[in-house]
């Protein structure tokens, strides 16, 4: 693969939001194949870029795509929200300016079939990390059926989340995600933006990629580690994601972190990060949408995190 044949999501939103970086480091969380990541250091000439990703088939075409870029492009793997506690170790606060997450699955795996994520693949793996333990076919085939109750209501928040969950207990092994979305399409919602089983395929991949715990880690790392000055623009694909991400930055704002039922603050009235910068999520333009339509449910969410008093 020498091209890559997909615009990432949001680009001109991107790049607008970390304009006004001029020098430091801007983490890519979520590199993938290098869209946000080239863009970005084509854009922001002075600027280092660390990338992260766990998938080795995109940091090796990333390690070829970046390479032009010398010294001012660095890519680790593993999971962001242990690899960005390094990176922060390392690098210092204070030289840290920006934080990209492109929450969820890429364009490029979804139409790689042999990797699981589509609902035509002829496998059930949906693993961003190949080398990770838990698969789609351990869940698929292995949870009891309290377990996949959970997963399908947590993760996809089907209303029939048990019927489908005695289905799949009662008639697996399933050895395909093509065969688990056939044989459960006669019991899904019948929506004509999406495929009937796109909510089913994203409740199994959370749990294999533990995708929200993922999120609420690097949130909590991002807090913790107290910037001074940096822009966090965090990208969602999916109701859960994005909620969890509007009510961090709900609370990273405020100033006082007194329970509701306090009669009078009590705790200085000085903790908020930062301020919101988007009020209503950034979504993809016309000419984008038609472009890419899997854009329609990105949103992006910016905070941006100043000097704590």
């Amino acid at each position: 693969m020498q091209d890559v044949p997909h615009i990432p999501v949001l680009y001109r939103e991107v790049l607008e939001n970390f304009s006004d970086v001029k020098s430091g480091i801007i983490i890519d969380c979520t590199m993938g194949y290098g869209g946000h990541s080239s863009m970005i250091l084509e854009a922001n000439p002075h600027i280092k870029l660390i990338g992260i990703d766990q998938d080795q088939t995109a940091i090796d075409f990333s390690t070829n795509r970046l390479k032009k870029y010398g010294d001012r492009a660095e890519i680790r793997k593993g999971r962001f929200s242990s690899v960005i506690k390094d990176i922060i170790k390392e690098c210092g606060v204070g030289n840290i300016r920006g934080v990209l997450a492109d929450i969820g699955v890429s364009s490029l795996q979804l139409d790689q079939k042999d990797r699981g994520f589509s609902y035509e693949s002829d496998n059930l793996d949906m693993r961003m990390d190949r080398d990770a333990p838990l698969s789609a076919m351990s869940v698929v085939n292995d949870y009891s059926t309290k377990e996949l109750e959970r997963v399908i209501w947590e993760y996809g928040e089907l209303r029939n989340y048990k019927k489908i969950a005695s289905f799949i207990a009662l008639n697996r092994p399933f050895s395909s995600a093509k065969e688990l979305s056939d044989a459960l399409s006669p019991m899904l919602p019948k929506d004509k933006r999406i495929h009937p089983a796109t909510l089913l395929m994203q409740a199994i991949r959370i749990e294999v990629n533990n995708e929200l715990g993922e999120l609420e880690s690097l949130l909590e790392s991002i807090k913790e580690a107290k910037f001074s000055n940096a822009k966090i623009a965090i990208i969602s694909f999916h109701s859960l994601e994005d909620r969890v991400v509007k009510n961090t930055f709900t609370k990273w704002k405020e100033n006082c972190i007194c329970p509701p039922e306090a009669m009078r603050c009590l705790c200085a009235n000085n903790y908020s990060l930062g301020k919101i910068l988007t009020k209503k999520p950034i979504m993809a333009q016309d000419d984008e949408l038609k472009q890419n339509p899997r854009s329609r449910s990105a949103k992006m969410r910016v905070f941006n995190m100043e000097s704590q008093k």
